[in-house]
């Protein structure tokens, strides 16, 4: 009776038998696993499993940006439905399974998207340089609070006006020392909270304040 042939492949000219101590050490040098301890495999896994949950907070141009796989799209669905604490756990640790799955490329385009949904977009960023700007302004000149006023209609006039003045004595018992940082009191704060306030229940995102 002929003997079975013994199932493997060949690397670099060696015939490498499945199963075999090599085979096993190819298998985990393509994985990146070669060489780390248990408990280093149990940190990357529950990076990724983590990984894998905040998907569920990505926006959906960010998510669908990165092409993920049906199988990982389906499992993260459905841990977005599960509500039962031991059921999400399970279904959690499946998506931390097929996280470990993807190619190191995919994992860094994943940490980027989810980086990129913490920066502030454009538009914010602009209204508080805007908001900076007319604090600034409003403190420094008499005349910004009638420009300001033409922009904000419901502004307080009279509490922004005490704020202001208050502002204005806070700079002057705090002047501006060489190699030291501007202090500034509560009053400064507070305008620039009104004016960012009022900027996004406006949608001005106007820069002329010159």
């Amino acid at each position: 009776m002929a003997r079975k042939p013994t199932r493997g492949y060949f690397v670099r000219g060696q015939f490498v038998a499945e199963g075999s101590e090599l085979d096993l050490e190819l298998k985990r040098e393509a994985k990146g696993t070669d060489g780390m301890s248990r408990g280093d495999l149990k940190k990357l896994s529950d990076k990724l499993q983590d990984l894998g949950e905040q998907l569920l907070t990505l926006r959906s141009d960010l998510l669908k940006a990165l092409e993920l796989e049906d199988q990982l799209i389906d499992a993260l669905d459905e841990l977005r439905r599960i509500t039962n604490f031991e059921g999400r756990r399970r279904q959690s640790q499946y998506v931390g399974k097929l996280m470990r799955k993807l190619p190191e490329e995919k994992i860094a385009a994943i940490e980027a998207a989810i980086e990129e949904q913490r920066k502030p977009s454009a538009e914010a960023t602009l209204q508080l340089h805007l908001a900076e700007q007319w604090r600034d302004r409003l403190i420094a000149n008499d005349g910004a609070l009638t420009e300001w006023l033409s922009l904000d209609a419901e502004a307080d006039v009279q509490h922004l006006r005490t704020l202001i003045r208050q502002a204005r004595k806070d700079a002057q018992a705090h002047p501006d020392k060489p190699g030291e940082a501007q202090r500034h009191g509560r009053a400064y704060r507070d305008i620039f909270q009104l004016v960012k306030a009022a900027l996004a229940r406006g949608g001005n995102t106007s820069n002329e304040t010159t």
